[in-house]
């Protein structure tokens, strides 16, 4: 047998390889192969033998930021190298891949990057391939071919009478670059111009914007700016990614060529399917004018959205045997592209069934999961009367073009007003909630079945088709299994508001009677756990207990814990603007309030120590005046005392010290105030002791 040769693997260098185009390209170039065998192994493969497969190319590109860990596909990756660096990378590589049709602002980079390449082809060591992947705006402005038939279609056979888009000049000079160079020599240096269609698939780029407002379901209807009329050249990412292959393996005589599916939608078409499989299925007009108020769409984009051509690939058809992946187009390939937007942006639905006993606090669960990861409250009830309301209108506002539908209306709403009087679930009940939960916001977010199913035989109704069949696209993915002791269940109904009560028929004879009802469902040889072991979705047992809250932080803890991370779009910057300032408000309000009960407090303390002081004022006065009483009445009686007792002989006293003028005039004093004391010698008639005055002084 002849020794087998490996291939050298093609090293490939491609800018920007984290925007969406570029890493899509290069994602699809590292999973191809060379089968390097020779004819007699070709002949052994045949027979049912392995060939030897070897990987095709080697990616290396440019990046905006590094990241924390090489991506699986890259060989190596450079951020915003220099010029001297970025051409001895670019040197190393045998093909050199710069895709414009996104950034504008790499048109600068790659025309410096192809005459370089130009300018130092003498130092090559092996002939190198340079590609440019354009954009179908550079067509944008062309001249219809013939004004008698507006849809005979552009080819790449004629590139040369192409006129471009305003915004798109340097897109075109840069294609008529690589065009001259590329002619100089191209044994040693061959370039390309590849022209894509607007790209759609594996996460989208242009198109996301609508895509996501469908998604979300937030919008009513899903905006088509202008009439929708003009045609769009589209090509699925994977597509384009296939054709650059082809360019690199065939490395064709024609130098241009225009990679396009052969859709030619129109916008509206491309809208209304993608709100139809993904949001409400309603679109409205609005005036163009209005999509530059949409801060999601890049200018570059919505120019791009106004394009209007229609385009035949005529040289990817006739040189290349391409395995298309979507060649018809978004349109006819809706349903494969709408599953690549979920799984490459992680949108998977999360399925929810919560169950246990009446008041246990399932509502209050499901709500606070409905919160966190942004899925749909559901219950039967609800679900039905919604549906019965639905109903009631078409019946109220017939149209006139579709008297049939309103009679099957009519029907059905009658069928489910007789089967809320029954215990048992009708199969129109269990269609309307079937039907809910298919719908495309439940297949998009996912939705938390509240309450239901009950039993094993409801379980099988409601998750298994009319073939007896089960289908995934709508069983949960978890089932929450709450439970609590008896005791706990009839206290949290005794706290409840009566009105409560007797909306959830929580009267103390309902309650038990459902209480039991559940308690022997659970005890059934088949259960409706049972359903869901069968199916190997093991259900979640979470007990509350010891007075704890079924939403208690603790509980959903372990219920975030299980069910993992949210899966939907992280906030928009303008969703994080908007929370941050909503935080912002609350926690001036807050201060507000708390600053205004603080005035409140101070104010009432002012008050009080005012009433305090006005209390003890009051009080101080009082005694004051009573002490001037008092100390006027002391002073009457001392006046009264002294002019009696003391005065008359102490005048005397004086009077004799100064006629007699003593050398001792106090001894003098005190001898005659003791020889004259009155109280010694009273007069007749009076006695000393029943004078009160003196001790009435001291007392």
């Amino acid at each position: 047998m002849p020794h087998k040769h490996k291939a050298t693997p093609k090293r490939v260098f491609i800018n920007n390889i984290d925007s969406y185009s570029s890493r899509n390209v290069a994602k699809f170039l590292c999973k191809a192969v060379l089968n390097a065998m020779d004819e007699e192994e070709e002949e052994e493969e045949e027979e049912g033998e392995e060939g030897h497969l070897n990987q095709a190319f080697q990616v290396v590109g440019t990046v905006s930021n590094l990241s924390d860990e090489l991506p699986p596909h890259i060989l190596e990756e450079y951020c915003h190298p220099g010029k001297e660096e970025l051409l001895s990378k670019l040197m190393e590589c045998q093909v050199i891949i710069y895709n414009i049709s996104q950034d504008a602002d790499q048109v600068e980079e790659a025309s410096w990057a192809v005459k370089a390449l130009h300018d130092h082809r003498e130092d090559f060591t092996s002939p190198k391939i340079f590609i440019l992947i354009s954009t179908v705006m550079t067509w944008a402005n062309s001249i219809p071919l013939d004004p008698e038939d507006p849809e005979l279609p552009f080819t790449d056979e004629i590139f040369y009478c192409r006129k471009a888009h305003p915004s798109f000049k340097k897109h075109i000079d840069l294609e008529k670059v690589v065009v001259k160079v590329g002619k100089s020599n191209r044994e040693i240096f061959s370039t390309y111009v590849v022209a894509s269609g607007l790209q759609y698939g594996m996460g989208e780029g242009v198109f996301h914007f609508f895509f996501k407002e469908s998604w979300l379901g937030e919008a009513s209807a899903i905006s088509i700016y202008g009439d929708g009329k003009n045609i769009i050249p589209t090509i699925h990412v994977t597509d384009l990614a296939s054709v650059v292959q082809n360019v690199i393996q065939h490395q064709p005589r024609p130098y241009y060529l225009l990679a396009v599916d052969l859709s030619n939608n129109s916008m509206e078409e491309l809208v209304k399917i993608i709100a139809t499989v993904v949001g409400p299925g309603n679109t409205v007009n609005r005036p163009f004018e209005d999509i530059y108020l949409n801060p999601e769409l890049t200018v570059t984009e919505i120019e791009s959205l106004q394009v209007n051509l229609r385009m035949e690939a005529v040289n990817v058809e006739n040189l290349f045997s391409i395995h298309w992946h979507c060649e018809s187009g978004l349109v006819d390939n809706v349903d494969l592209v709408v599953e690549e937007y979920r799984l490459s942006r992680g949108l998977l639905p999360l399925r929810v069934c919560i169950l246990g006993p009446p008041a246990v606090g399932k509502t209050t669960l499901s709500l606070q999961i409905c919160k966190k990861y942004k899925l749909h409250h559901i219950t039967l009830r609800d679900t039905i009367y919604k549906a019965m309301a639905e109903l009631e209108g078409i019946v109220k506002n017939p149209d006139p073009d579709a008297e049939e539908v309103a009679a099957e209306a009519q029907e059905l709403l009658n069928t489910l007003n007789e089967s809320m009087d029954s215990e048992d679930i009708s199969e129109e009940q269990l269609k309307v909630l079937r039907d809910k939960m298919t719908s495309n916001q439940c297949k998009n977010q996912g939705y938390v079945l509240d309450a239901f199913p009950n039993s094993y035989k409801q379980a099988e109704d409601l998750f298994e088709d009319e073939q007896e069949e089960f289908s995934e696209k709508f069983t949960p993915e978890f089932v929450l299994v709450l439970d609590a002791t008896e005791f706990f269940l009839t206290d949290r109904v005794i706290n409840l508001p009566e009105e409560t009560v007797q909306d959830l028929g929580y009267e103390p004879e309902k309650f038990l009677s459902r209480l039991a009802i559940y308690r022997e469902n659970m005890q059934e040889e088949k259960s409706v756990l049972n359903y869901f072991e069968e199916l190997d979705i093991i259900p979640v047992l979470l007990e509350a207990t010891n007075g704890e809250e079924p939403a208690t932080s603790l509980l959903m803890r372990k219920i975030f814990t299980t069910m993992g991370p949210p899966r939907t779009y992280s906030p928009s910057p303008q969703e994080v603007e908007e929370e941050e300032r909503r935080i912002a408000e609350e926690k001036m309000k807050k201060e507000a309030e708390e600053r205004a009960v603080e005035a409140r407090k101070e104010e009432e303390e002012a008050r009080s120590r005012a009433a305090r002081w006005e209390e003890w004022t009051q009080s101080s006065e009082e005694v004051r005046m009573l002490e001037e009483l008092h100390m006027a009445n002391l002073t009457d009686q001392m006046r009264s005392y002294l002019m009696k007792s003391v005065m008359p002989t102490l005048g005397k006293g004086l009077i004799e010290c100064c006629r007699t003028q003593p050398a001792e005039p106090l001894d003098f004093l005190a001898e005659f105030l003791f020889r004259n004391n009155p109280h010694d010698h009273p007069p007749s008639g009076e006695d000393s002791s029943e004078n009160p005055d003196f001790p009435a002084l001291f007392d």
